[in-house]
């Protein structure tokens, strides 16, 4: 027998909430994952929790017809990511100044990747920081939350053609900086 859809689990949790449980301990991991990288760990630890909740709150409203609820709840989490901008803005901008540390046991395969990751990351997170916050929830919903163009444009509610120009804008902008980074390291 296969397992219950994440629709078939959100329905039936409207007569035994215990059901909403499943679709917890199948999306939790993701969602915490994609937050940390956007807030840090402390507050994707509240964030993912409100996510669940307003999930939980709101799941009349959920749209059977969509067997995976992933969209649905990256939607939720961007949404209350939202309110966290200028925490997520100053978090990609300390980013930018930090370097990171290898720790005592590295061997040198590990010192150089994380030596060019220190090197690329503070360019990274500065580009990242200055992009419009809409561009940058799509950009990172693809690069992070490894949604499709589809599952991005249900989470953020908007057109796929809107999505694709917000990603299209990021990375346009990103590679800008980037490059703009590396000339400067140049003179």
């Amino acid at each position: 027998m296969s397992s219950p859809t994440d629709a078939e689990l959100i329905v039936s949790s409207l007569k035994d909430a215990e059901r909403f449980g499943l679709v917890f301990d199948r999306h939790f991991a993701d969602i915490h994952r994609y937050l940390h990288r956007r807030v840090g760990a402390g507050l994707a630890d509240d964030l993912a929790a409100e996510t669940f909740v307003a999930a939980f709150n709101r799941r009349r409203d959920y749209d059977p017809g969509r067997e995976d609820a992933r969209p649905w709840l990256y939607g939720i989490a961007s949404n209350l990511l939202r309110s966290q901008w200028r925490g997520e803005r100053r978090r990609l901008l300390a980013y930018a100044r930090a370097a990171i540390d290898a720790g005592p046991h590295a061997d040198d395969d590990t010192l150089l990747d994380r030596a060019d990751a220190a090197a690329v990351a503070p360019l990274v997170a500065r580009a990242l920081a200055a992009l419009e916050d809409r561009d940058r929830d799509a950009l990172l919903l693809l690069a992070w939350g490894e949604l499709s163009y589809d599952e991005i444009a249900d989470a953020l509610g908007v057109p796929l053609g809107t999505v694709r120009s917000r990603i299209h804008r990021a990375r346009a902008q990103v590679s800008e900086a980037l490059l703009n980074d590396a000339v400067e390291e140049i003179r």
